[in-house]
């Protein structure tokens, strides 16, 4: 079996890790890596195919960054050509970028079967070009590989075949059991930053509707200046995220109340989550791995797609929208703290994921 692997932003690189390790172990199989190039500086790239011990691309497709309709425009056509090219077996497609929804619209048109991992998220929230990436690729796809019961019912509520949809755990809870100790024995960053064990807050912050909209951006860095003069508050900031606060007059002074930081490795960042007292973000990923580690989390955004860790009380969601409420939710939330309770345990799976996914790719 010829499979080809598009990844091209950060959360797509963690996730196809686990997949590509197990698939390049497996007899019989040929896995092809496609890098688009949406995330393509060292910070934002490299440095997790060096940590993660992915093998170099064989396509690197050097898209950049650009509007929506131009990047996926963009990357349709030379995945397009890729796969004409290579005429694989299937197409693999990874959470909800525009790289996923190139890919899985090209291997769509090009009838090759597309397995789409991490289907079924929903946050009901069409303004966000995530959710309609997500939609459009879990339509397009032939195998859907859902992390929870409850990606699984948006799948089957929306008419998708069962037979499409498997219920498997989610990836980035097996690359969380794979690299913690190797992140503690590897990464330096607390001391590098001279930061204590729940002695701060870790902050992320990239979303293009908090980003791009002035007030949001004013009230969560305002309340997050106003958290930091309590404790104190890491943010390793985007380029996005830099840019816009730069449009906005506001650097400077967030630089003297934040400890602003370039964006980190996948080792550091784990490092960074699973040792603060608090995390506040609007990244999806970020928030499930808070769960991992058990660290409380306050969700900078109107709805979040993982609604189950907001139903059991593991996620806290703050709409931004103005500082004093954001001060008052993170600072209300720092000493939350739960027991795990048996049904919350798995809610991700058991680390098997990716496994349990390569057997089903080669059963199909």
């Amino acid at each position: 079996m010829k499979c080809i692997t598009i990844v091209g932003a950060r959360p797509q690189f963690i996730k196809a890790a686990t997949i590509s390790r197990v698939l390049r172990c497996t007899p019989a199989v040929t896995e092809i890596l496609v890098h688009t190039g949406q995330h393509y500086d060292s910070y934002m790239s490299d440095v997790f195919f060096e940590e993660l011990e992915i093998p170099q691309p064989d396509y690197h497709l050097g898209i950049g960054s650009g509007t929506h309709g131009s990047q996926t425009g963009k990357m349709l056509e030379a995945i397009e050509a890729v796969l004409i090219q290579e005429q694989p077996n299937l197409v693999l497609v990874y959470g909800d970028t525009n790289s996923t929804l190139a890919g899985a619209l090209a291997g769509a048109k090009l009838h090759i079967p597309v397995a789409h991992v991490e289907a079924g998220l929903r946050s009901f929230n069409r303004k966000m070009p995530e959710e309609i990436n997500r939609i459009l690729s879990d339509h397009s796809s032939d195998l859907l590989f859902a992390p929870t019961e409850t990606s699984v019912k948006n799948l089957l509520h929306e008419g998708i075949p069962e037979n499409k949809v498997h219920l498997v755990g989610d990836v980035m809870y097996d690359a969380a059991l794979y690299y913690e100790n190797l992140a503690d024995t590897h990464s330096q960053i607390l001391s590098k930053l001279k930061l204590s064990p729940k002695g701060y807050i870790l902050a992320t912050i990239h979303r293009a509707e908090n980003t791009d909209d002035s007030a949001r951006l004013h009230a969560i860095f305002q309340g997050l200046m106003q958290v930091a003069q309590e404790i104190a508050v890491v943010l390793p900031l985007h380029p996005r995220t830099r840019q816009a606060l730069k449009r906005e007059n506001l650097f400077s002074k967030v630089s003297e109340f934040l400890l602003l930081i370039e964006p980190v490795g996948y080792l550091d960042m784990v490092m960074l989550e699973k040792n603060a007292r608090l995390i506040a973000t609007d990244s999806g990923g970020v928030q499930k791995e808070a769960f991992f580690y058990r660290v409380p989390c306050v969700t900078l955004r109107e709805e979040t797609e993982w609604v189950e860790l907001v139903e059991m009380g593991w996620n806290c969601l703050a709409i931004p929208s103005n500082p004093t409420w954001v001060k008052t939710c993170i600072l209300n939330c720092l000493d939350q703290t739960s027991g795990v309770h048996p049904e919350v345990s798995f809610l991700y799976g058991t680390g098997k994921a990716a496994q349990l996914t390569v057997t089903i790719l080669i059963q199909h």
